[in-house]
């Protein structure tokens, strides 16, 4: 079954953006572009019936599929109009989807819910990938030597999906893949005989680290070997330490353990701070 990319639109330039990325990206791997916006009746509108505000609604979505039809007049797009909580209609939209593409308000120096409320749901609860991109993206910086920056952690089954995601887009741009792996110092008491051994036999920590992400990114190199993939390791808290690396990103992928818990579905804590902090467009790819 052919996955579509699917754009969630509410005519806010954010919204738009995420429009104009998501076409972008379909016309690059071949797939079709569904876009869906979701409404509610507002009763507060005494003059205007369901159906008027329906059709208000629909002329506004039809405006920017035109918009993005003009540019790629060879991509194929569906709408949908869904009346119902925009989270709820979005996250049933993503299940069916290749990646989902949000708008996000943006980003600004003090650390704050940027994302929005639908837009954190949504990527709490989506089993596919799903992107975040800000108003004023541009087409250019998806070139110019940018690179897919993606964050691995664990071994290589833990960052397999985000792996996957990122040289998959790689591949579609022509672009660099850049594989971040943060590392800390482990308290004390979490060494056993074990771990010493395998540090031991590493050489030591970093080289552990350095040795780590290159098993991870091993099967990926052989399925994309026209990928370049540049390797960086550092010591630092995950988060901070990619985020340093958005300057030279035209797109960052993190994962997200797909579970939930007591309290429901959370993104984490990397991937949150990366949605509210970093400068490009990004994407959170569930695994198990």
């Amino acid at each position: 079954m052919t996955r579509p990319i699917t754009a969630g639109v509410d005519g806010t330039q954010e919204s738009l953006a995420a429009l104009d990325w998501a076409a972008r990206e379909a016309v690059r791997r071949g797939l079709p572009l569904r876009v869906v916006h979701a409404w509610r009746y507002a009763e507060a509108l005494a003059t205007a019936d369901r159906d008027t505000q329906r059709g208000w609604v629909s002329e506004g979505v039809t405006a920017a599929v035109r918009t993005v039809s003009e540019r790629h007049p060879g991509l194929t797009v569906t709408t949908d109009v869904v009346e119902g909580a925009a989270a709820h209609a979005l996250a049933d939209a993503a299940a069916g989807a290749e990646m989902m593409v949000l708008g996000s308000r943006g980003h600004g120096p003090v650390v704050g819910f940027l994302l929005g409320s639908v837009g954190q749901q949504v990527i709490a609860e989506a089993t596919r990938p799903v992107v975040l991109v800000r108003a004023g993206d541009q087409p250019a910086a998806e070139v110019a030597g940018r690179d897919v920056v993606v964050g691995q952690h664990g071994g290589p089954e833990d960052s397999a999906a985000a792996l996957r995601f990122a040289f998959e887009t790689a591949a579609a741009r022509g672009a660099a893949v850049r594989a971040v792996r943060a590392w800390t110092l482990p308290p004390v008491f979490a060494y056993s005989p074990g771990s010493l051994k395998l540090l031991d036999d590493a050489g030591g920590l970093e080289p552990y680290e350095k040795q780590a992400l290159a098993d991870a990114l091993g099967p990926w190199r052989e399925r994309f070997p026209e990928v370049p993939v540049a390797e960086h390791v550092e010591m630092g808290s995950a988060g901070q330490v990619l985020l340093s690396m958005t300057g030279r990103a035209q797109l960052m992928v993190v994962g997200r353990r797909a579970r939930r818990t007591a309290v429901g579905a959370r993104i984490g804590s990397v991937a949150h701070g990366v949605l509210h902090h970093a400068e490009c467009p990004v994407a959170v790819v569930p695994h198990e």
